[in-house]
């Protein structure tokens, strides 16, 4: 009978164990690396996707970029689209890591092929009222 609990291969094993097996068909072959788990009824699963992720991984392909989360949410990819309205929305993802709260203000500065939000902080007419006198007349 089929061990209950496999020690699957990895690494440059795996990769040397793939190779060895490339005449077999994929489920065989992951068989064999150890990709695979035997049911309380004594059927054998094999872990296809356990084996593809290891067989990349010994690749050197980044499954799991360094501080990926737990599942609950996405990442965030710093990158906005423009709504079929015209509108661009910041995600909360943003807002809540620079502690923004509802009604916070911000000033636009429109550049070449960017936008800069500027928080404004404080009572807007002394802003204004500042911008002015930084003006030379």
């Amino acid at each position: 009978m089929a061990e209950n609990n496999p020690t699957p291969l990895t690494g440059k094993a795996l990769l040397q164990k793939v190779k060895e097996l490339a005449h077999l068909p994929r489920r065989e072959t992951a068989k064999r690396c150890g990709y695979y788990t035997v049911t309380k009824s004594g059927q054998t699963r094999v872990n296809l996707t356990d084996f593809y992720d290891a067989v990349l991984g010994a690749k050197g392909v980044p499954l799991d970029p360094e501080g990926a989360k737990d599942g609950r949410g996405r990442e965030p990819t710093y990158r906005v689209s423009v709504h079929k309205n015209g509108q661009i929305v910041i995600g909360s993802t943003y807002t809540n890591a620079m502690n923004l709260k509802p009604g916070d203000e911000f000033e636009i500065k429109l550049g070449y092929k960017h936008i800069h939000l500027k928080q404004v902080e404080g009572d807007r007419e002394n802003i204004l009222e500042e911008e002015e006198e930084a003006i030379p007349a």
